[in-house]
Protein backbone atom coordinates (compact mmCIF):
# COMPACT_ATOMS: atom_id res chain seq x y z
CA UNK A 1 0.00 0.00 0.00
CA UNK A 2 3.16 2.56 0.14
CA UNK A 3 3.35 2.27 -3.63
CA UNK A 4 1.11 4.94 -5.30
CA UNK A 5 -0.01 2.94 -8.30
CA UNK A 6 -2.07 5.85 -10.05
CA UNK A 7 -0.01 8.83 -9.65
CA UNK A 8 -0.62 11.72 -11.82
CA UNK A 9 -3.97 9.66 -12.64
CA UNK A 10 -7.54 11.95 -12.72
CA UNK A 11 -10.88 9.66 -11.77
CA UNK A 12 -14.49 10.29 -11.16
CA UNK A 13 -16.23 8.42 -8.74
CA UNK A 14 -19.86 8.40 -9.11
CA UNK A 15 -22.03 8.45 -5.98
CA UNK A 16 -18.64 8.76 -4.32
CA UNK A 17 -19.96 10.60 -0.88
CA UNK A 18 -21.36 7.79 0.80
CA UNK A 19 -20.55 3.69 1.38
CA UNK A 20 -18.80 2.25 -0.89
CA UNK A 21 -18.36 5.11 -3.69
CA UNK A 22 -16.74 7.04 -0.75
CA UNK A 23 -14.38 4.06 0.15
CA UNK A 24 -13.16 3.86 -3.43
CA UNK A 25 -12.59 7.51 -4.09
CA UNK A 26 -10.23 7.45 -0.59
CA UNK A 27 -8.33 4.79 -1.85
CA UNK A 28 -7.95 6.19 -5.29
CA UNK A 29 -6.34 9.20 -3.50
CA UNK A 30 -3.80 6.99 -1.28
CA UNK A 31 -3.03 6.01 -4.41
CA UNK A 32 -1.75 9.00 -5.89
CA UNK A 33 -4.95 9.60 -8.09
CA UNK A 34 -6.67 13.30 -8.24
CA UNK A 35 -10.63 12.53 -7.57
CA UNK A 36 -13.53 14.06 -8.78
CA UNK A 37 -16.39 13.08 -5.72
CA UNK A 38 -19.83 13.24 -7.42
CA UNK A 39 -22.82 12.23 -5.43
CA UNK A 40 -26.09 13.97 -5.46
CA UNK A 41 -26.26 13.60 -1.89
CA UNK A 42 -30.00 11.93 -2.03
CA UNK A 43 -31.95 9.36 -0.19
CA UNK A 44 -31.29 5.74 -0.83
CA UNK A 45 -34.47 5.31 -2.85
CA UNK A 46 -33.49 8.65 -4.88
CA UNK A 47 -35.41 11.22 -3.43
CA UNK A 48 -33.74 14.65 -1.74
CA UNK A 49 -30.29 16.31 -2.44
CA UNK A 50 -27.52 17.48 -0.02
CA UNK A 51 -24.51 19.23 -1.60
CA UNK A 52 -22.58 18.64 1.65
CA UNK A 53 -21.96 14.71 1.30
CA UNK A 54 -19.77 14.66 -1.91
CA UNK A 55 -17.84 17.61 -0.65
CA UNK A 56 -17.31 16.11 3.00
CA UNK A 57 -15.35 13.43 0.82
CA UNK A 58 -13.31 15.83 -0.89
CA UNK A 59 -12.40 17.65 2.02
CA UNK A 60 -11.20 14.39 3.90
CA UNK A 61 -8.96 13.32 0.96
CA UNK A 62 -7.39 17.20 0.64
CA UNK A 63 -7.14 16.98 4.44
CA UNK A 64 -5.10 13.72 3.76
CA UNK A 65 -2.78 15.45 1.41
CA UNK A 66 -4.45 14.28 -1.83
CA UNK A 67 -6.45 16.30 -4.30
CA UNK A 68 -9.93 15.96 -4.91
CA UNK A 69 -13.00 18.31 -5.88
CA UNK A 70 -17.00 17.73 -5.31
CA UNK A 71 -19.24 17.20 -7.72
CA UNK A 72 -23.21 17.36 -7.17
CA UNK A 73 -24.76 16.62 -10.23
CA UNK A 74 -27.03 14.14 -11.21
CA UNK A 75 -25.93 11.44 -13.74
CA UNK A 76 -29.47 10.41 -14.58
CA UNK A 77 -29.35 13.52 -16.45
CA UNK A 78 -27.32 14.29 -20.10
CA UNK A 79 -26.38 17.31 -19.43
CA UNK A 80 -25.42 16.54 -16.08
CA UNK A 81 -23.12 13.89 -16.81
CA UNK A 82 -21.51 16.17 -19.36
CA UNK A 83 -21.08 18.57 -16.47
CA UNK A 84 -18.96 15.89 -14.29
CA UNK A 85 -16.62 14.87 -16.78
CA UNK A 86 -15.82 18.49 -17.44
CA UNK A 87 -15.56 19.22 -14.02
CA UNK A 88 -12.65 16.88 -14.10
CA UNK A 89 -10.96 18.29 -17.26
CA UNK A 90 -11.45 21.78 -16.38
CA UNK A 91 -9.72 20.99 -12.54
CA UNK A 92 -7.13 18.51 -13.49
CA UNK A 93 -6.19 18.66 -17.04
CA UNK A 94 -7.19 15.01 -18.29
CA UNK A 95 -9.38 12.31 -17.21
CA UNK A 96 -8.08 8.86 -16.81
CA UNK A 97 -10.13 6.50 -14.45
CA UNK A 98 -14.34 6.23 -14.55
CA UNK A 99 -15.61 4.44 -11.52
CA UNK A 100 -19.75 4.37 -12.11
CA UNK A 101 -20.98 3.48 -8.45
CA UNK A 102 -23.88 5.79 -8.20
CA UNK A 103 -27.24 3.94 -7.43
CA UNK A 104 -30.84 3.88 -5.88
CA UNK A 105 -33.48 0.94 -5.19
CA UNK A 106 -37.15 1.31 -4.66
CA UNK A 107 -38.56 -2.23 -4.34
CA UNK A 108 -42.05 -3.54 -5.21
CA UNK A 109 -43.96 -6.70 -6.53
CA UNK A 110 -44.21 -5.98 -10.13
CA UNK A 111 -47.54 -5.41 -10.35
CA UNK A 112 -47.67 -2.71 -7.63
CA UNK A 113 -44.28 -1.26 -9.45
CA UNK A 114 -44.78 2.50 -10.18
CA UNK A 115 -43.43 3.59 -13.69
CA UNK A 116 -42.01 5.71 -12.19
CA UNK A 117 -39.64 3.48 -9.47
CA UNK A 118 -38.91 1.50 -12.76
CA UNK A 119 -37.58 4.55 -14.81
CA UNK A 120 -35.83 6.24 -11.85
CA UNK A 121 -33.80 2.81 -11.08
CA UNK A 122 -33.13 2.14 -14.40
CA UNK A 123 -32.06 5.78 -15.15
CA UNK A 124 -29.54 6.04 -12.14
CA UNK A 125 -28.21 2.67 -13.07
CA UNK A 126 -28.10 2.18 -16.38
CA UNK A 127 -28.61 4.90 -18.31
CA UNK A 128 -26.20 6.95 -15.46
CA UNK A 129 -23.34 4.67 -17.01
CA UNK A 130 -24.19 5.24 -20.69
CA UNK A 131 -24.15 8.94 -19.90
CA UNK A 132 -20.92 9.69 -18.52
CA UNK A 133 -18.97 6.81 -20.32
CA UNK A 134 -20.81 8.93 -23.42
CA UNK A 135 -18.68 12.22 -22.38
CA UNK A 136 -15.45 9.97 -21.10
CA UNK A 137 -14.79 7.80 -24.06
CA UNK A 138 -13.72 10.85 -26.50
CA UNK A 139 -11.15 11.58 -23.73
CA UNK A 140 -9.85 8.52 -23.62
CA UNK A 141 -9.80 8.09 -27.20
CA UNK A 142 -7.46 11.28 -28.08
CA UNK A 143 -5.07 9.78 -24.81
CA UNK A 144 -5.60 6.15 -26.32
CA UNK A 145 -6.26 5.21 -22.87
CA UNK A 146 -8.89 5.03 -20.53
CA UNK A 147 -10.08 2.75 -17.29
CA UNK A 148 -14.26 2.14 -16.93
CA UNK A 149 -15.00 0.22 -13.86
CA UNK A 150 -19.17 -0.41 -13.76
CA UNK A 151 -20.62 -1.33 -10.15
CA UNK A 152 -23.15 -4.24 -11.63
CA UNK A 153 -24.71 -6.92 -8.90
CA UNK A 154 -25.06 -10.25 -7.97
CA UNK A 155 -29.01 -8.98 -7.72
CA UNK A 156 -28.65 -9.33 -11.69
CA UNK A 157 -28.55 -12.81 -11.22
CA UNK A 158 -32.38 -12.66 -10.38
CA UNK A 159 -33.73 -11.16 -7.39
CA UNK A 160 -37.63 -11.63 -6.41
CA UNK A 161 -39.34 -8.07 -5.67
CA UNK A 162 -36.15 -5.68 -6.98
CA UNK A 163 -36.81 -6.09 -10.54
CA UNK A 164 -36.19 -2.74 -11.41
CA UNK A 165 -32.56 -2.84 -9.95
CA UNK A 166 -31.82 -6.41 -11.05
CA UNK A 167 -32.30 -5.26 -14.48
CA UNK A 168 -30.38 -2.36 -14.26
CA UNK A 169 -27.56 -4.18 -13.13
CA UNK A 170 -27.97 -6.83 -15.26
CA UNK A 171 -27.98 -4.48 -18.35
CA UNK A 172 -24.64 -2.75 -16.83
CA UNK A 173 -22.88 -6.17 -17.32
CA UNK A 174 -24.08 -6.03 -21.22
CA UNK A 175 -22.96 -2.59 -21.43
CA UNK A 176 -19.68 -3.46 -20.08
CA UNK A 177 -19.07 -6.53 -22.48
CA UNK A 178 -20.33 -4.47 -25.51
CA UNK A 179 -18.11 -1.40 -24.67
CA UNK A 180 -14.92 -3.64 -24.05
CA UNK A 181 -15.37 -4.83 -27.72
CA UNK A 182 -15.64 -1.32 -29.07
CA UNK A 183 -13.18 0.28 -27.34
CA UNK A 184 -10.28 -1.50 -26.91
CA UNK A 185 -8.77 -1.26 -29.74
CA UNK A 186 -7.87 2.18 -28.31
CA UNK A 187 -6.47 0.91 -25.18
CA UNK A 188 -9.64 1.63 -23.44
CA UNK A 189 -10.51 -1.04 -20.62
CA UNK A 190 -14.15 -1.82 -19.18
CA UNK A 191 -15.32 -4.08 -16.59
CA UNK A 192 -17.95 -4.90 -14.00
CA UNK A 193 -17.38 -5.96 -10.28
CA UNK A 194 -20.56 -7.35 -8.08
CA UNK A 195 -19.84 -6.12 -5.19
CA UNK A 196 -21.13 -7.61 -1.06
CA UNK A 197 -21.04 -4.91 1.39
CA UNK A 198 -22.58 -3.19 4.34
CA UNK A 199 -23.64 -0.40 3.72
CA UNK A 200 -25.81 2.74 4.66
CA UNK A 201 -27.71 2.01 1.35
CA UNK A 202 -27.61 -1.76 1.86
CA UNK A 203 -29.09 -1.31 5.65
CA UNK A 204 -31.87 1.03 3.99
CA UNK A 205 -32.90 -1.48 1.10
CA UNK A 206 -32.92 -4.59 3.84
CA UNK A 207 -35.39 -1.92 6.07
CA UNK A 208 -37.51 -1.84 3.52
CA UNK A 209 -37.40 -5.59 2.41
CA UNK A 210 -38.12 -7.37 5.67
CA UNK A 211 -41.82 -7.89 4.77
CA UNK A 212 -40.72 -10.32 2.15
CA UNK A 213 -38.07 -12.64 4.32
CA UNK A 214 -40.60 -15.07 4.96
CA UNK A 215 -40.21 -15.74 1.36
CA UNK A 216 -37.18 -15.42 0.48
CA UNK A 217 -36.01 -17.64 3.36
CA UNK A 218 -38.66 -20.34 1.35
CA UNK A 219 -36.92 -19.80 -1.95
CA UNK A 220 -33.62 -20.75 0.32
CA UNK A 221 -30.74 -21.16 -2.19
CA UNK A 222 -32.79 -19.37 -5.04
CA UNK A 223 -33.26 -16.20 -3.78
CA UNK A 224 -29.93 -14.90 -5.42
CA UNK A 225 -29.17 -11.02 -4.36
CA UNK A 226 -31.25 -11.21 -1.85
CA UNK A 227 -29.41 -12.40 1.52
CA UNK A 228 -29.50 -9.70 3.67
CA UNK A 229 -26.41 -7.52 4.92
CA UNK A 230 -26.49 -8.24 8.50
CA UNK A 231 -26.01 -11.73 7.55
CA UNK A 232 -22.94 -11.19 5.96
CA UNK A 233 -20.65 -10.46 9.42
CA UNK A 234 -18.04 -7.74 10.11
CA UNK A 235 -15.72 -8.56 7.24
CA UNK A 236 -17.53 -7.34 4.89
CA UNK A 237 -16.65 -3.79 4.86
CA UNK A 238 -16.95 -1.43 1.68
CA UNK A 239 -13.09 -0.99 1.64
CA UNK A 240 -12.95 -4.82 0.80
CA UNK A 241 -14.46 -4.07 -2.44
CA UNK A 242 -12.73 -1.29 -3.17
CA UNK A 243 -9.10 -2.43 -3.35
CA UNK A 244 -10.32 -4.68 -6.31
CA UNK A 245 -12.54 -1.60 -8.28
CA UNK A 246 -9.16 -0.01 -8.25
CA UNK A 247 -6.72 -2.24 -8.51
CA UNK A 248 -8.70 -2.74 -12.06
CA UNK A 249 -7.93 0.57 -12.58
CA UNK A 250 -4.07 -0.03 -12.26
CA UNK A 251 -1.45 -1.01 -14.95
CA UNK A 252 -1.35 -4.79 -12.77
CA UNK A 253 -4.56 -5.47 -14.65
CA UNK A 254 -4.15 -4.26 -17.66
CA UNK A 255 -5.36 -7.64 -19.13
CA UNK A 256 -8.55 -7.59 -17.61
CA UNK A 257 -11.29 -5.94 -20.36
CA UNK A 258 -14.64 -7.56 -20.30
CA UNK A 259 -14.84 -9.39 -17.62
CA UNK A 260 -17.35 -9.30 -14.36
CA UNK A 261 -15.47 -9.86 -11.03
CA UNK A 262 -16.95 -10.26 -7.33
CA UNK A 263 -15.37 -8.93 -4.46
CA UNK A 264 -16.94 -9.31 -1.23
CA UNK A 265 -15.54 -10.12 2.36
CA UNK A 266 -12.31 -11.97 2.39
CA UNK A 267 -13.06 -13.26 -1.16
CA UNK A 268 -12.38 -12.18 -4.89
CA UNK A 269 -13.64 -13.54 -7.79
CA UNK A 270 -14.23 -13.70 -11.70
CA UNK A 271 -17.33 -15.03 -13.14
CA UNK A 272 -17.70 -17.34 -15.89
CA UNK A 273 -18.89 -15.74 -19.35
CA UNK A 274 -22.51 -17.19 -20.06
CA UNK A 275 -21.76 -20.09 -23.35
CA UNK A 276 -24.59 -22.49 -24.33
CA UNK A 277 -24.98 -25.41 -22.26
CA UNK A 278 -26.44 -27.75 -24.71
CA UNK A 279 -27.73 -27.60 -28.67
CA UNK A 280 -29.07 -29.68 -31.23
CA UNK A 281 -29.57 -30.02 -34.70
CA UNK A 282 -32.94 -30.61 -36.59
CA UNK A 283 -32.82 -30.67 -40.82
CA UNK A 284 -35.67 -28.27 -41.55
CA UNK A 285 -35.85 -27.03 -37.89
CA UNK A 286 -38.21 -27.90 -35.15
CA UNK A 287 -41.36 -27.76 -34.81
CA UNK A 288 -43.59 -28.02 -31.65
CA UNK A 289 -43.98 -31.71 -31.86
CA UNK A 290 -40.41 -32.41 -32.55
CA UNK A 291 -39.96 -29.99 -28.83
CA UNK A 292 -42.23 -32.03 -27.25
CA UNK A 293 -40.22 -35.51 -28.36
CA UNK A 294 -37.04 -34.57 -27.47
CA UNK A 295 -37.54 -31.88 -24.33
CA UNK A 296 -35.49 -33.56 -21.77
CA UNK A 297 -32.70 -34.20 -24.38
CA UNK A 298 -32.85 -30.28 -24.64
CA UNK A 299 -33.69 -29.20 -20.94
CA UNK A 300 -32.70 -31.66 -19.10
CA UNK A 301 -34.42 -33.19 -15.90
CA UNK A 302 -35.43 -29.56 -15.22
CA UNK A 303 -37.61 -28.82 -12.33
CA UNK A 304 -39.62 -25.26 -11.64
CA UNK A 305 -37.84 -25.10 -8.14
CA UNK A 306 -39.65 -21.29 -8.08
CA UNK A 307 -43.11 -22.76 -7.33
CA UNK A 308 -43.24 -23.08 -3.54
CA UNK A 309 -46.42 -25.26 -3.15
CA UNK A 310 -48.18 -24.63 0.19
CA UNK A 311 -44.56 -23.69 1.81
CA UNK A 312 -46.13 -19.94 1.91
CA UNK A 313 -49.41 -17.92 1.27
CA UNK A 314 -49.98 -14.87 0.07
CA UNK A 315 -51.59 -13.66 3.31
CA UNK A 316 -48.58 -14.00 5.07
CA UNK A 317 -46.77 -10.96 2.87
Amino acid sequence: MDRQRLQGKVAIVTGGGRGMGRAHALLLARQGASVVVNDLGGEPVGRGADVTVAQQVADEIRAAGGKAVANTDSVALMEGAQRLINTAVETFGRLDILINNAGIFRIDEIEHMSEEDWDQVIAVHLKGCFATIKYAVPIFKRQRAGVIVNIASDSGLGHPMNSNYAAAKEGIVALTRSLARELGRFGIRCNAVRPRAQTGMAAAFNERARKWIPLMDALGKFAIGFEMSDRFGPDYKPERVSALVVWLCTDAAANINGRTLYAGGDEVGLYSEPELKRTMARPGGWDLDSLDANRVRLAGDLTNDFLLKDSIGDKEL
